[in-house]
């Protein structure tokens, strides 16, 4: 079983009771705007942004282009 996205549990991975786990931890990644900041794993299926919206502190609109990212450039109001 491959557990890909956080937001999902281990049971909707089909991961029964008993069963051996391995887990695989990537070192998160963090860049920030002036008044907002990114975090995100490379290769990772999530970016999490919060802070000013005018700064790039929402990404719930585009949450789902965001898979695979490999990195964030920040702006001084936005992220790329």
């Amino acid at each position: 079983h491959a557990l890909t996205d956080p937001e999902n549990l281990l049971k909707a991975a089909g991961v029964q009771d008993g069963e051996h786990l391995t887990a695989v931890a990537q070192r998160a990644r963090v860049t920030a705007t002036r008044e907002a900041f990114a975090v995100w794993c490379c290769g990772g299926n999530w970016v999490v942004t919060w802070g000013n919206i005018k700064s790039g502190g929402h990404c719930s609109l585009v949450k789902d282009q965001l898979r695979n990212v490999r990195q964030i450039q920040a702006t001084y109001t936005a992220f790329a």
